[in-house]
């Protein structure tokens, strides 16, 4: 029997680009039930983050309209990865595999037919990676790419150039669901989940409409919670640097003591000023990534809710909490 899909879909003040791309995913699922890969009841899964405008009343017209289409939506903005994981763990009982993608269609929809077809095959996570980003401005494509690199170099478990396009299996969401920490970076987090996984690759698109939801400081942000959340490297980082610099501050007392005996020393104000400026910056940036480590076990240890559902197309009457 084909599986069940659930294509979950984040969705934020997404009005203009909605009912664009909410035909062509709805094209993408009849396909594949025509081709029998996936089962008559696969569903759309919109997932409504907090938005201002008429996004949600545009998902609950398309609840109405087409059977394909389901929505829930969130009691308040919570952002991306909350949202995301909302929409996932909502999916994970009700269906064999989802596929995550952004509403802003830009990621390849008709990558989703070789995804199903690796899980087919056998994978339990099949990543959608970004093969080329000509469409992208030089600005855009250095700074993604210089994001997965810092990842990648501070101890994240990230796959190169693959957001949050991807299949992942109710198995895997089952296990998964054990993942409790509030702190959440879904691309670094399901590589530590195991079972096996493969990749498809894609070409990526300009946005059909609407603009971009991700400008450089929500990636820079998203940078740091990723590394925070996964990787203890900066906090060695700063350990070898303290040793670093205490060395070097062992080598110039000596250095100070040698010239103050062969009477080399002058009263050099700019000098000292320098090595305290010096010594000065490198401990508040060192207080600072403490400080962002201290922030996060701070929110973990209050337990919160990572996503609160206060409305459903499909069951309005209910709230869940996670």
């Amino acid at each position: 029997m084909p599986p069940r899909l659930m294509i979950v879909i984040p969705c934020y003040n997404e009005e203009e680009v909605l009912p664009i791309t909410s035909k062509l995913f709805l094209g993408e699922l009849q396909g594949l039930i025509e081709k029998n890969k996936i089962s008559a009841d696969s569903r759309i899964l919109f997932v409504n983050d907090g938005s201002t405008d008429s996004t949600w009343e545009i998902i609950r017209g398309l609840a109405a309209e087409c059977e394909f289409f389901e929505g829930i939506s969130q009691s308040r903005n919570r952002g991306h990865q909350s949202t995301l994981l909302a929409g996932l763990m909502e999916a994970r009982d009700r269906c064999d595999i989802t596929i995550s993608i952004d509403c802003d269609g830009q990621d390849d929809i008709a990558a989703m037919d070789k995804m199903v077809d690796q899980y087919l095959a056998g994978a339990e996570i099949v990543y959608g990676v970004r093969s080329a980003r000509k469409k992208d401005t030089f600005f855009k494509r250095f700074t993604a790419q210089s994001f997965y690199r810092l990842l990648k170099g501070m101890g994240a478990e990230v796959v190169y150039n693959h957001a949050d396009y991807r299949l992942v299996s109710s198995r895997v969401l089952k296990e998964f669901s054990d993942f409790k920490e509030v702190n959440i970076f879904l691309r670094g987090m399901f590589p530590l989940v195991g079972f096996k996984s493969t990749c498809v690759y894609y070409e990526r698109s300009e946005r059909l409409a609407g603009k971009s939801h991700y400008p450089l400081s929500k990636m820079l942000g998203l940078a740091i919670d990723g590394i925070t959340s996964l990787s203890i490297k900066p906090i060695r980082f700063i350990t070898g640097m303290g040793i670093f610099v205490a060395l070097l501050s062992f080598v110039g007392v000596i250095w100070s003591i040698v010239q103050y005996f062969l009477h080399n020393t002058i009263i050099g104000w700019s000098s000292t000023v320098s090595i305290i400026c010096f010594i000065g910056g490198i401990q508040l940036i060192s207080l600072g990534i403490i400080g962002e480590y201290i922030g996060k076990m701070y929110m973990e240890a209050k337990a919160r809710p990572r996503y609160i559902i206060s409305e459903r197309t499909y069951d309005s009457d209910n709230e869940q909490h996670s």
